[in-house]
């Protein structure tokens, strides 16, 4: 396995509010709108828009806006593969739950309803 330690710390002190934008992008171009991004987003961490709105605003980092967060029980079951790496087999907890965000984001890009997500 690869020593991923210097991509997780990247990922770790991102700002969610810098790539909430490329989410937005991403989705729009195929036809989605920002309310089913959020719908995706509040399903996997228990944040209603407004609150996605203050973490922004608070420009908190991936590993704070994870922390307090209440992921869905339903999570593990997210699988595939997203940048390269299949989710279900990522070693860092937190690198794990970005790339379960961005598996979601895919997936509502490619089309499909929050439901069959």
């Amino acid at each position: 396995m690869k020593d991923t330690s210097k991509h997780d710390a990247r990922i770790a002190q991102m700002k969610f509010s810098s790539v909430y934008p490329h989410y937005i992008t991403k989705v729009q171009k195929k036809g989605r709108t920002i309310q089913e991004l959020n719908q995706v987003i509040e399903w996997l961490t228990g944040y209603d828009e407004a609150q996605v709105n203050e973490q922004i605003e608070a420009e908190v980092t991936f590993e704070t806006f994870f922390k307090n967060a209440s992921l869905n029980d339903n999570t593990p079951l997210i699988k595939g593969v997203i940048c390269g790496y299949r989710v279900e087999e990522i070693e860092n907890p937190l690198t794990q739950k970005v790339r379960y965000l961005d598996k979601l984001v895919d997936e509502l890009a490619k089309g499909k309803k929050m439901n069959k997500i």
